[in-house]
């Protein structure tokens, strides 16, 4: 039995980047071999095991073959006696496809380190088009590789155009388009994502309503803000709510990342025109947008619109101090009725509003 460091931590170790995780390839072994050290096993498709003490991934060294669409239709082969290098060949790039040995030695039989110097995002063979994962997966790393300049392979993006003419890219499913999506919009680049899947063709496939998207407001609201919920929301803020509505349910996409966006389309317009309103309709704006019970949402409300529109969030937040500073502890509510209540509360809220309007007026003469 042999344990090889693989993939993202050996390719992080070489840019010089911190290593967030570490995977392991084991070759020579079964899995009785592991459970026998004590390894856990959580693999369901391929035989992955958990260190006892670390719980690190630890996999049997295996090979595949391709036997039907998508990213589910492969064999696995994982014995004893699948090699290091048969391990290697079946994966994306080749920057994620070198090992380093327990001694500290590299094994690159595709030539990484290479791509690594000549910053360049390439394919180990061509069973890369047998995994339409893959195409996501590369426009990520077009993402956080991005400001290293790194970029895409001719011939690499020449079959990732060539899987989305076949319909490969037709097969996959929800959850593992929204996984890559969302790790993208977490990236330094998240852009970059989308031109990747304009340039290769998948982006008409997966998203038809971005096709006309102005992602430089995402560079710009990646460059302002780390939140990933804000920077989904401004790459769909320019879309109806019934485009946000099938692209969320399409892939299944958390509500809060909904909601969000939902509430920057419908209400940015009042964001940009709000000091032209009256105290009556900045309330409106802080009940529409659930300001009140909500006010980390609402933030990152003014966030995203300060960040589509470059106009300064003050005003909004100082109206929506002016608002909050009522409370109904201030009001006197012997004998009223229960819906009485809220119209005294949002009178008084009014009136604080305009108070506010009134000193800003006062000091701008």
């Amino acid at each position: 039995m042999k344990i090889y460091l693989v993939g993202g931590a050996v390719r992080d170790k070489l840019l010089g980047r911190p290593v967030k995780e570490k995977d392991f390839v084991v070759v020579g072994a079964t899995p009785a071999d592991m459970l026998k050290k004590g390894f856990r096993q959580v693999g369901k498709d391929f035989p992955v095991f958990l260190h006892p003490e670390t719980n690190e991934e630890y996999a049997l060294a295996r090979m595949e073959r391709k036997v039907g669409r998508g990213y589910t239709g492969f064999e696995f082969d994982a014995s004893p006696s699948v090699t290091l290098e048969e391990d290697l060949l079946r994966r994306d790039l080749t920057i994620n496809a070198m090992a380093e040995s327990a001694e500290g030695a590299l094994i690159d039989p595709f030539h990484g380190q290479a791509d690594l110097k000549k910053k360049l995002l390439r394919h180990v063979s061509p069973a890369f088009i047998e995994d339409p994962v893959r195409i996501l997966r590369l426009a990520r790393f077009a993402a956080r590789f991005s400001a290293l300049g790194f970029t895409v392979a001719p011939e690499t993006m020449q079959l990732m155009q060539e899987m989305v003419t076949s319909g490969e890219v037709d097969a996959l499913v929800a959850e593992r388009v929204w996984k890559e999506l969302e790790r993208a919009l977490q990236e330094e680049h998240p852009e970059k994502f989308f031109e990747v899947l304009e340039a290769c063709g998948a982006l008409s496939v997966l998203f038809p309503q971005l096709k006309n998207t102005n992602i430089v407001e995402l560079k710009k609201a990646a460059e302002q803000f780390q939140d990933d919920e804000l920077r989904f929301s401004v790459l769909l803020h320019h879309l109806t709510a019934a485009q946000i509505k099938e692209i969320t349910e399409r892939y299944r996409v958390p509500a809060s990342y909904r909601d969000l966006a939902l509430l920057v389309s419908e209400h940015l317009d009042k964001y940009t025109h709000a000091k032209d309103f009256s105290a009556e309709q900045l309330l409106n704006v802080l009940l529409v947008t659930d300001a009140f019970r909500r006010g980390a949402r609402f933030e990152k409300f003014l966030n995203a619109c300060l960040s589509i529109t470059g106009q300064p969030k003050a005003f909004l937040d100082a109206v929506l101090a002016a608002a909050s500073a009522v409370t109904t502890k201030d009001l006197s509510l012997e004998n009223l009725p229960g819906n009485e209540i809220g119209k005294l509360l949002n009178s008084k809220r009014i009136d604080s509003i305009n108070n506010f309007l009134s000193n800003i007026n006062l000091s701008n003469k």
